[in-house]
Parts: C-alpha cells; structure tokens; sequence
C-alpha cells in the first residue's frame, strides 16, 4: 500500500512538473511568436504634491495596460523618469520590481523637484525669451516580453512679464507738497525690455519720456524701485545720475531695475501655494529738486506696475504608447498654457515588489487593477496542462 502510494505521488509529482514545463515553453513561445499582448500606456496624469523649502513634490499615475490574462509577476515591470524644464534637469527617479494586473495598472510615485534649480530655470525661461519647454520623460521596461516604451510628455509655458509696461499713456506726476502747483511733470511714455541676463541677476531696461510743464527746470536726482512676487522681495535699486528737464521739454529717463535670482526659489514655493499664480509689483519713487532748491519724495504712484502671473502646469495631461522593440512610444500629447537628481529610496508595492525613490524619504507604489476573462494563453494552458489554475 505504501509503495502505491509512493508511486502516485510520483506520477503527480511528474504532472506537476510537466505543467510548468509546458507553462515556461508556452510564455517563451508566446513572447517569441507575440502571442503574448504586448503592454501599452493608456494614461499619464501629473500634478503638483507638497511643497517646501527646499524641494517641490510631483505626483504621477502612469496608467500601463496589460492585455494578457495572466498577471505579469513583481520584479518585470520598472520605470525611469526625469523632468526638464528647457534642458535644465529638475528631478528624477526610478521606480523597480513592480507588477502588472491584468487590464490597466495604475503606478503611483513621487518626485522631489529641487527648488533651487528654479534660479537656473528661470534664466533659461528669459533667454527663450519667456518660453519653456517642459519635458517629462517616462520608461516603462517589462522583462517578460523584453521592451520598453518611452513616454513623452511635452508641455510649452510662455509668459509676458513685462509686456504691459510698454504704455504711451500720457500719467502726471503730483507732488502733493505745500506751495507746490501739480502736477509736476507728466510721463508720456513708458517702455522695458531684458537686459543680459547672468546667473545671479535678471536685469530689466526701462524708459520713460518725461515732460515739465513748468517754466523753470527740475531736476530729478533720484528715481528708485521696489520688486516684489506675491509680496517677496525680489530686487531694488535707483538711477545712477541725475537728470535735469528744462521748462517745457521732455527728458527720457534710462534706468536698469534687477531682479535677484538667488530669491527666486522662494518665489516658486509662493507661486505654487497661491495656485500656480503670482502679482508681479514694480514700485517707483522720485526725488524731485524744486527751484526754491527744495527736494521733496515723490511716489510715483502712476507708474506703478502690477502684472498677474498665472501658470496651468500638468493640467489636462495624457500620454500614451505601446511597448515597443525599438523603445519608442506610440504616442504623444502636448499641451500650451500662459509658466538635479535625487538621492534613491526605496519603497514597497502592493505585490511585494520594492520601488526605488527620489526623495531621501520611503514611497509607496500603489496599483490599482481591472480584470479581463480567462480565456486566451491561460484556456490553452488548462488545455495542455490539466489542472492548471
């Protein structure tokens, strides 16, 4: 009785073992012959995370389809992804082990954006003369069928900081002092332009045509400013000599207004926080000589510059593509609005699987899975393989 017993369990035994023989063959074969589905991105969505000091979070779901009914185990599935911003890198990361449901898989992960590559950014962004390029380039690498895909996603940011400040709006200029008759001069034109600009400041090149109405001439010894970006001081000066307008002509004014980039990261926290938009303020004052040899401050409260800034990052994002031999994507999408690498971590996902980080603390990949019918590889399997489940 014993020795039947023995015998069964090796004829079991032997079953067994052909039906993972006959499994591995029918993958390879399916992946040889391509009658394994090949996996595609159906969905790529971006947005903006928590927000610090010091970095700026990005929350991704890649949305990657797998046709087969059988499930692609933890461990053949990653992902590499890196944000540009006119070819200057801001983050990336890489996510591994992961697997893939059958139907559509949602891998969520985190990117930390280093808030002081915004500086370098933003001279970037003025020399393109106000334009960007943002580019998020996503791979996702199965080992089962031993493809990859690349995800592009392009977005442009143009903006207009200064443009409004081109004016040939006749302003007057009061001085609200005693004895004074105003107004004391008119603007009749303002203009700006940018200057060069270099790593650590961001210049820009104002005019003003100015007329004295007066008989007697003034003298402007001093006109100063004030830059602020959602209230945070980013840049200040005067003029570096006097002018003098004789009675009844006009005088243009040249000064250089400098924005520091060295405070431009704290600019973005604040640009974000405030939902991607910013009140851009260029304040001026004047130093007025009078005849009577008098000088008196003058807010120039008419050439006040106030802008609003307003960004759609990763709004409406879709992307999507199928893995291919040749690691190219089968689509793209692009998007147009108004605007270094990290240390690894790891992770955990649903699975089991780890997943590499980007941002010096542990992330989670979660997936969320659709179901298709059983038929297909795994119907052939249960034919070939009896008892196969």
């Amino acid at each position: 009785m014993v020795l039947g017993k023995l015998k069964g369990i090796l004829r079991l035994g032997k079953r067994g073992f052909l039906a993972i023989v006959l499994v591995v063959a029918l993958v390879g074969a399916g992946v040889l012959y391509g009658v394994l589905g090949v996996p595609s991105v159906v969905g790529l969505d971006n947005e903006f995370g928590s927000v610090t000091n010091q970095t700026t979070g990005i929350e991704t779901a890649l949305v990657v389809s797998n046709p087969n009914p059988i499930a692609i185990s933890a461990g053949n599935t990653s992902v590499n992804y890196t944000v540009d911003m006119n070819d200057v890198t801001m983050a990336s990361g890489s996510r591994s082990n992961l697997g893939l449901d059958r139907g559509n898989t949602t891998l969520r992960f985190s990117t930390r954006m280093r808030n002081d590559k915004i500086p370098e950014w933003w001279v970037s962004h003025i020399r393109n003369g106000e334009r960007t390029t943002l580019r998020l380039q996503s791979t996702v690498h199965s080992s089962l069928v031993g493809r990859s895909v690349r995800v592009p996603y392009n977005q442009q940011i143009e903006t207009d900081i200064i443009g409004e400040f081109n004016s040939s709006e006749t302003r007057p200029v009061n001085a609200n002092a005693p004895l004074v008759s105003d107004p004391v001069l008119y603007v009749n034109e303002t203009s700006a332009n940018w200057g060069s600009v270099t790593r650590e400041t961001t210049p820009i090149r104002m005019r003003m045509r100015v007329y004295n109405p007066k008989a007697v001439t003034y003298t402007i010894s001093e006109i100063g400013y004030d830059v602020t970006m959602n209230g945070i001081a980013v840049g200040n000066g005067t003029t570096d000599r006097p002018y003098a307008i004789p009675g009844k002509s006009e005088e243009t004014i040249r000064m250089k207004t400098v924005i520091r980039n060295e405070h431009l990261d704290d600019w973005w926290v604040s640009h974000l926080r405030n939902g991607q938009q910013t009140d851009l303020k260029i304040s001026f004052y004047a130093n007025i000589e009078l005849p009577s040899g008098e000088t008196v401050r003058v807010p120039l409260r008419q050439l006040t510059y106030e802008k609003r800034i307003q960004t759609h990052i990763f709004e409406n994002d879709s992307a999507e593509g199928t893995l291919q031999a040749n690691g190219t994507a089968g689509g793209e999408s692009m998007k147009t609005t108004d605007s270094g690498t990290t240390a690894a971590t790891t992770g955990t996902t649903e699975d089991g699987g780890t997943a590499a980080g980007t941002d010096g603390t542990a992330t989670t990949v979660t997936t969320e899975s659709a179901t298709t019918d059983d038929g297909g590889l795994l119907g052939d399997l249960r034919a070939v393989a009896p008892g196969y489940d």
